[in-house]
């Protein structure tokens, strides 16, 4: 890549307050010092931006920082002009400008969620992280109205497919999966429709990939929000969630998407998986093509995009159990090998119950949030959660105690009702095992003491109709929960 002729002079007096050359993209290069890096827009104009004049780039520049400041205060400083002086050199600031450039903090290499993913140093902590701080950046973005959703991704869909080929994917197949995601968008569109009326559609980061996310103070922030067109970046904020759990999928493993999937809808609360197949597919799609263009390796994300496409069977798997018996801890190792991309939806009672009172996971209630009104509410949304994400098509795991055998009804008859198989296992262990795993709990979404405990205990219901699993050994507890699933997800 280069910089344009005309910008040279510019490019070689911030090389030298870096002490190095730039990193450069098609349309951008960057400029690391030590304290400083200076991001200059290339004067280029291409089919989908145009940065040719200076007006313009002052103008994305800072756009660019309008967008970004709010959600990483700490990286994005200003935006400053480059003048020349009475002697003819190069400084910042002055007038009239030559040229315009960012001015943000550096962030270690090491540090991008990039590189973390190729490190294999995601951790389970880290991706719970990661799905707060995204629902915590979409949260905060006001409702657009009147959207298209559906045309929008139609567009999407043709520009992807335009590009696909004339990067060198092979046109037969890119046209295969054009038609079926022009099918797929279509059986969305009135879903599209009633989430842009329900106001999830915002003007969203729209480039939310790992390579955008970054530590800061210990904690991910994304950063380098699409600046340059506001229809890419105005949609669903399914859509936007899907570039990252795309990207996690591809880069990190099924298991990570699926555990920041997990975090994000217990922050968020919003279930946007009947739209996954188009969101994941066009994402990967343009990884496809985009690696192709560069002459890299585009294969694993052009069969993603294909294959995300591909119908998988909904379910519902419920797991009950006195406190301690591991049912958070089942579900999650369960989760990611059931069901379309990218894997089960958790629906966790305590984490629903924490959502219902305005509190984080990890927060602590006070007796008011167990009354019997709200475990009523919390039942009624466990059951509407699960019913949403099955009836999407989706597989389901609802991890709750069920020590209420109304609840266990109202949930078989929801599955019921959708059609789609259910299995219940019901996790038992010796109550000297339960109660050292409860007073060991830190940090866990579950506000539960051995004493209430044992308190259940004393109106433990049993399995009923429901496979009994010892849970004392959670590597066999899991094998025969596999099991149980294997030999019921074939039918209805």
């Amino acid at each position: 890549m280069t910089i344009p002729e005309g910008q040279q002079e510019v490019a070689r007096y911030l090389t030298g307050l870096a002490g190095k050359p730039p990193a450069e993209t098609h349309i951008s290069a960057v400029f690391v010092g030590n304290e400083t890096v200076w991001k200059l827009k290339k004067a280029v104009r291409l089919p989908f931006l145009d940065f040719s004049t200076l007006a313009a780039r002052e103008h994305f520049l800072r756009r660019e920082l309008e967008l970004n400041k709010p959600a990483a205060p700490g990286i994005y400083r200003d935006v400053v002009a480059i003048s020349r002086g009475p002697d003819g050199t190069l400084g910042l600031g002055g007038e009239p400008a030559v040229e315009w450039v960012l001015r943000m903090a550096p962030v270690p290499p090491a540090d991008f969620l990039d590189a973390m993913a190729s490190a294999g140093s995601l951790t389970p902590g880290l991706l719970d992280d990661l799905g707060d701080c995204v629902a915590a950046y979409h949260n905060g973005l006001a409702p657009v109205p009147d959207r298209d959703s559906a045309g929008s991704l139609l567009r999407i869909a043709e520009g992807n497919a335009r590009s696909a080929i004339a990067a060198g994917l092979p046109a037969a197949e890119v046209n295969v999966w054009r038609n079926k995601m022009e099918s797929a968008i279509e059986q969305c569109r009135d879903w599209l429709a009633e989430r842009s009326a329900a106001g999830y559609v915002r003007r969203c980061h729209g480039d939310l990939h790992l390579g955008n996310i970054c530590l800061w103070a210990g904690k991910p922030i994304p950063f380098d929000a699409l600046e340059f067109d506001e229809d890419l970046a105005t949609i669903d904020v399914g859509y936007d969630l899907a570039f990252l759990l795309m990207d996690l999928d591809q880069r990190a493993g099924r298991n990570a998407a699926n555990r920041a999937m997990n975090r994000y809808v217990a922050r968020a609360g919003d279930i946007a998986m009947r739209g996954f197949p188009v969101f994941l597919s066009q994402r990967a799609m343009i990884r496809a093509h985009v690696l192709n263009s560069m002459g890299r390796d585009a294969g694993a994300y052009f069969e993603a995009a294909r294959t995300y496409l591909d119908p998988a069977q909904s379910m519902i798997v419920a797991i009950g159990g006195l406190q301690g018996t591991g049912k958070s801890t089942l579900a999650r190792a369960l989760a990611p090998g059931i069901g379309a991309a990218p894997g089960a939806l958790i629906v966790r009672s305590d984490e629903i119950r924490k959502r219902l009172h305005g509190a984080g996971p990890e927060d602590r209630l006070g007796p008011n949030a167990y009354t019997p009104r709200a475990n009523a509410a919390t039942n009624r949304a466990v059951i509407e959660q699960a019913r949403v994400a099955a009836d999407s098509g989706h597989a389901v795991i609802v991890d709750a105690t069920f020590l209420d055998l109304a609840v266990r009804i109202d949930l078989a008859n929801a599955a019921q009702q959708l059609g789609t198989p259910f299995v219940g296992v019901w996790l038992h262990a010796p109550m000297a095992v339960l109660e050292e795993r409860v007073g060991a709990r830190q940090g866990d979404a579950s506000d539960a003491t051995v004493s209430v405990l044992r308190r259940s205990a004393k109106n433990d219901p049993g399995p009923g109709d429901w496979q009994a699993v010892d849970a004392s050994d959670g590597a066999r507890a899991l094998e025969a929960v596999c099991r149980t699933i294997r030999a019921n997800s074939k039918a209805p």
